[in-house]
This record gives C-alpha cells, structure tokens and sequence, in this order.
C-alpha cells in the first residue's frame, strides 16, 4: 500500500449524515411533529383512519402522474410483499422473462424458477454494472424487472425497449425509481415501490399499482397454486376493489400512515414529480463530477445513461486497493465504510452485502444536495487513510 499519509481531515462535514440506501433519509425539517396528527389507537377501518390511507393512494397517483383507470393499493411486507403479491397471482397464465442482473431481481428469478417452479421461465442475466441484453428479451412471455438496481446502481434509462403492443404483461419493481424517475406508465402493467426509499417514510408498507391490462389477468386468470390471504386480489370472480380505496387487507401502521403523508406533501412542496427528479439528479451529478478525473473511485454502472440517481454505487479503484485479492477487497471496503461512519460523515454507506466490495450512496430526493457535496472530500480522506493503514 501507499506510504504517505493522508491529508488533514476535511473541514465540512454533512448536515444529515444519513446515506442509508433504505429505510432512507427523512426529508429536510423533518421533526416528530409532523406525525401529530396520527390517528393512534383507532381501527384502521374507521372513517378517520380509512380517509388517511385513501389519500396516501390519491397523492401517489396524482404526483407520480398515473394514468386513469390504474388502481393503487397499499399491502403488506413493504416493496417485497408487493412484487410477490404480483408474481403469485399474475404469473403462470404465459412463459416468462426475468431480468436479473442484481440481487432483488436475481430473488424475483430464484421465486419464479424455484418457488413458482415455472416450466416456461427464462432468466436474462448480467453481471453487477451492466443491463441484459434487452435485445433477448421476448414480449410475448410476461417480463419481470427491477428498473433500478439498488444494489448495483445501474437503471433502465428509458422504457424504449419495450414495445406499445405487446402481449404478455411488464412487472416492475420500482422501489427506488418512484419519485426519483420518470417511469413510462404506458409500457408497464405492474409498478411496485415502498414508502421507505425516495420520500423517506417508514418500513413495512408496499405499494400496488396495476394496469387495466393486468386487472383484467386477475379477472381472467387462476393461478395453479393456493394463495395466502396476504396475496388475494380477487374474490368470487371480482377485484377486490377496497384495497384500492384504502381497505388495506391486513393491519397497518397508522403512525406509518401519518409519515407518508407527511413526505408525499413535502413532495408536492418542491414541485412535485419533476422537483423530486430534479434533487435526485441534482445529486448525482454532484457526484459524477467528483468522480470525474478521480483515482479512487469509479461508478459500478458501466455507462453513463444507466447511472442510477438513487442507489449510487462505487467501486473503489485505487491502486493499492486493487493490487488486494477479493477478501482483501471486501475488508478494506468495509473499513473505508466503517472510518466514515466513525467519523459520522456517512451513515450505512456500505455496498450491499451479495453487490462488489464498494460504497453506496442514496441520493434520493431527501437528501440535500450540500450534504452529498460534504461527503465526497471524506470519501477521499477515508480511502487514503486506509491506503496506509
């Protein structure tokens, strides 16, 4: 390793040290007084709590822009418990294409081909910091994709790819693109997210949002398999219409609930749908200017137009780090992860546990923009600290 010492400290430090890649950043001036007006210890199914989780789903809709005739429903276990709600009860009717090239959508393949047990499943693959060939892909099959990769940091840059007309349906999970990306609601029939990531909302609550398309699956299709009570969409032949009108199927959080609405009117405050765009990519660029000419990192995408402004993952690309061997690698990461957290600059800044030894970075809509700028001089210091130790 190197034998000179690192520079002197630097001399800003973030105002919010939290990077976390979810849950995330809560939003600027947020303070436990936003979640007074809790409806606690009342029956989400009164009229009180019903109308709160109603306009969770309504200003969903209108600041994402989904299009007419979409329902939106909140469920249960978070942007997991949504994307299994959608392969148990839509898959089976065609073959099917997943997308895997990071570790959610590599689970989403591992439940289709060894859970589902699909005999007409195809897995797409690539390796952390690419996309899959898009060019394999076969829309007559049903598609399954994550359109941002939170692990890997790599996105899907536009929906191109996908065709108008087409005839088995797209699943997306989108649990770090909703309201950091322009989603192309046209070409997609299934969107999944949480209230953890973009807006900065507690864990435990998922987000549904289906297409007449595959509405019209639910309504014309039975899975081969028994479902949970937890994954029921229909009953006696008919959509389950209230859990699109806040009848949640099982109970939630109704201090959740508070906190939800709390980041979906701070979204509306900045401008909604294009100003959370607009400070996520803001964020990025912050950082792809820094990485810009720099020795000691790069970013895991591979190609600028795939660079996710969320999830922003980095490989650490000194000399001394490279010349180590894998296990070297994963320790030195974690060190450099672990003096920044010390330092109380960058809080869960690590890579995912399956993703390369790096760092990531949330640079969601939460998360200010003079915080990430604050952090990257310790990303250097941190990295040359440990070049020497």
């Amino acid at each position: 390793m190197a034998d000179f010492s690192p520079a002197a400290k630097p001399a800003v430090r973030p105002q919010n040290p939290n990077f976390s890649s979810g849950p995330c950043a809560k939003r600027p001036g947020f303070t436990l007084a936003a979640l007074e007006g809790a409806l606690l210890g009342r029956s989400h199914r009164a009229k009180g709590p019903k109308a709160k989780l109603a306009e969770v789903i309504t200003l969903s809709k209108q600041i994402l822009g989904m299009p007419e005739g979409w329902r939106l429903g909140i469920v249960p276990a978070s942007d997991t418990g949504a994307v299994e709600m959608a392969l148990w009860s839509l898959l089976g009717a065609r073959p099917v294409d997943v997308l895997a090239h990071e570790s959610f959508s590599s689970a989403w393949a591992t439940d289709v081909v060894k859970q589902l047990k699909l005999k007409d499943a195809r897995v797409i693959e690539a390796g952390y910091g690419k996309l899959p060939d898009l060019t394999q892909i076969d829309f007559t099959h049903d598609v399954v994709l994550a359109w941002n990769g939170t692990t890997s940091g790599v996105r899907f840059p536009n929906g191109d790819f996908i065709p108008a007309e087409r005839e088995g349906l797209v699943i997306a999970d989108a649990t770090s693109a909703a309201f950091a990306m322009d989603l192309p609601w046209d070409k997609l029939d299934v969107v999944t997210w949480s209230w953890q990531k973009v807006l900065g909302g507690e864990a435990g609550h998922g987000m549904l949002a289906l297409s007449p398309r595959a509405v019209e699956r639910l309504l014309t299709y039975t899975p081969a398999w028994p479902l949970p009570k937890i994954f029921r969409l229909t009953g006696k032949g008919k959509l389950t219409e209230g859990i699109f009108v806040g009848e949640t199927i099982n109970t939630p959080s109704m201090l959740c609930v508070e906190d939800a609405l709390d980041g979906l009117r701070w979204a509306e405050s900045v401008g909604g749908l294009k100003g959370l765009i607009a400070r996520s990519e803001a964020n990025l660029k912050a950082i792809a200017d820094w990485v810009e000419g720099n020795e000691r990192v790069r970013f895991l995408a591979e190609t600028q137009e795939t660079r996710s402004c969320t999830s922003i993952c980095l490989a650490i690309d000194a000399p001394w780090f490279k010349a180590l061997d894998a296990e070297g690698q994963a320790k030195a990461a974690k060190a450099v992860a672990a003096l920044l957290e010390k330092e109380a600059v960058a809080l869960d800044a690590g890579a995912y546990r399956d993703a390369p030894a790096g760092l990531r970075i949330w640079g969601g809509a939460t998360v200010e923009t003079s915080d990430i700028a604050a952090l990257l001089p310790w990303i250097d210091y941190a990295i040359d600290a440990l070049a020497q130790a």
